[in-house]
């Protein structure tokens, strides 16, 4: 029974230090990813990447929601701080002093479009997020930036489907 004890004690001494501070399981709800992540998927967010390195545009983020804290989503992170994004007839556009022209996203993970029309202006440490599944993902159009302190993590294993990396940006590229 001692050695039982023992082993619960080092275990629990090595299992919340790295739940609290280093990842942390989230299951995906919803159709707002839809097809990169579906209702049901599981997820271990990495939390401490974000700790030495700024988001990126194209990654998936999980992240607490702005309005309820208590709640957390994933989303794809499309606007980056500073920048001016807009939505004409569904295509995206960043404007911003390294794109003064507008930087058009390519984004071959779309699949379900929402025509519309659309623009935000992210202030500093503000990101803009929308979901893969345009025409069903509440997101920044609807609520406005994510704070970059909301920000937990990026998703680095998917248990079920099992998947390394998923989400994986390489695909990711602009014209």
């Amino acid at each position: 029974m001692k050695e039982f004890f023992k082993l619960l004690l080092f275990s629990l001494a090595i299992v919340i230090p790295f739940r609290l501070f280093i990842a942390q399981p989230f299951v995906v709800e919803g159709a707002s990813m839809y097809p990169t992540f579906k209702t049901g998927d599981y997820l271990i967010v990495d939390e401490i990447s974000l700790r030495f390195t700024k988001p990126e545009r194209g990654d998936v983020l999980v992240f607490r929601y702005p309005k309820d804290p208590r709640k957390s989503f994933i989303k794809r992170l499309i606007g980056l701080p500073g920048e001016i994004v807009r939505i004409e007839d569904g295509q995206v556009k960043i404007t911003s002093n390294e794109h003064p022209d507008g930087l058009i996203l390519d984004e071959p993970y779309i699949k379900l479009s929402k025509d519309e029309n659309f623009s935000y202006s992210l202030g500093d440490k503000e990101y803009f997020v929308m979901g893969d599944n345009r025409a069903q993902s509440a997101d920044s159009r609807l609520w406005g930036a994510v704070p970059e302190g909301n920000i937990v993590g990026r998703p680095l294993i998917r248990f079920f489907p099992p998947s390394i990396l998923p989400g994986d940006d390489s695909h990711y590229g602009s014209h």
